[in-house]
């Protein structure tokens, strides 16, 4: 997510623009175009990096330099192995003055997902859930429908939007057959990519996710319906290893994935440190019960000096409900 703006010698708003989508011009391109021959002596402010590699004559950094501004201030360096400075540095050559690092942290946050994909080669990953006061994610009889509002529920329908790709587990497709689409009133949402983990192939070919735009990642070769089925390394539990599925997910062109579980779908994640950021819903209820389900199963950790925690973080009313978010602080090796 790129924008641009050019401020004439004056100091007056020239041009502004933005990256709309991919193939489409760039943010430098749009602003530039916009401000003319105004942007002569005058200064532009983008967010990341223009880029050196041709994908079009000349290339952003080229342009910017053919457009006579005097100055350019630079969020962010672009971490794309194709630019990383070199887009800065033609800039440079040529005599504008360059400022590189305003608002840098800002600029990070807007592009995470590409940030962490281009640094790493794998998906950022969310993990959402929604749970009750007491951190239930369904009753003791399985009944979970519906713990959050329709507010919340609204607002993680625009979570799936924003994000590539989408996870459960087969136990969740098993247990409640979900679509696991993208739905916003009045808009025509982008339908993430459908990711199911099911080792051993359980998932049913009638189920609904099993058509187009699904990747089913299992341990044996097999067809299920229309969908895609890709064979991963198994874990020694018999699982499918996590961190080839990113890796697989990464080289796809996948920028971000939600991770929508269930509870062993989230502990596998967190246990193996694979969760960027988390959104949790919180409901206004109290449901109890040892039986009932929490939002990450497996066995946990011993020591709370072990727990994940997380930072920067937020929290917002949503109906009825509250969300929370933060990023998870500490990594462990995957």
């Amino acid at each position: 997510m790129v924008g641009a703006v050019v401020v004439d010698a004056s100091g007056q708003l020239a041009g502004e623009g933005y990256h709309r989508r991919a193939g489409q011009p760039h943010a430098e391109q749009e602003a530039l175009e916009a401000a003319g021959d105004r942007a002569r002596g005058g200064t532009l402010y983008v967010n990341l990096e223009p880029c050196n590699h041709v994908h079009r004559q000349p290339s952003c950094a080229q342009a910017v330099v053919q457009s006579g501004v005097h100055r350019v201030v630079i969020s962010m360096a672009d971490p794309d192995q194709r630019v990383r400075g070199a887009g800065i540095k033609i800039i440079e050559s040529a005599g504008v003055e360059t400022v590189v690092g305003l608002q840098e942290e800002r600029a990070q946050r807007l592009n995470e997902f590409y940030v962490k994909h281009r640094v790493t080669g794998r998906p950022f990953v969310t993990a959402k859930f929604a749970m009750s006061l007491d951190g239930k994610i369904a009753t003791r009889t399985g009944e979970s429908r519906w713990i959050s509002s329709v507010e919340a529920r609204a607002h993680s329908h625009k979570l799936r939007h924003s994000h590539d790709a989408i996870l459960v587990g087969v136990g969740t497709v098993l247990a409640d057959d979900p679509e696991l689409s993208a739905r916003l009133e009045g808009v025509d949402a982008r339908q993430p990519l459908r990711v199911i983990l099911d080792s051993k192939l359980r998932t049913p070919p009638t189920a609904k996710v099993a058509g187009p735009n699904t990747l089913i990642a299992t341990t044996r070769a097999g067809e299920v319906g229309q969908a895609e089925t890709v064979v991963l390394p198994g874990a020694a539990d018999g699982r499918v290893e996590l961190g080839p599925l990113l890796d697989e997910l990464g080289r796809r062109g996948i920028l971000s994935l939600l991770v929508e579980g269930g509870a062993d779908v989230h502990a596998s994640f967190f246990e193996a440190g694979l969760i960027d950021k988390v959104h949790v819903y919180v409901a206004p209820m109290v449901i109890g019960g040892r039986a009932a389900p929490s939002p990450v199963g497996g066995e946990g950790v011993h020591l709370l000096a072990d727990a994940p925690r997380l930072r920067e973080v937020d929290s917002t009313r949503i109906g009825d409900d509250l969300l929370i978010t933060g990023y998870v602080d500490v990594h462990r090796d995957s």
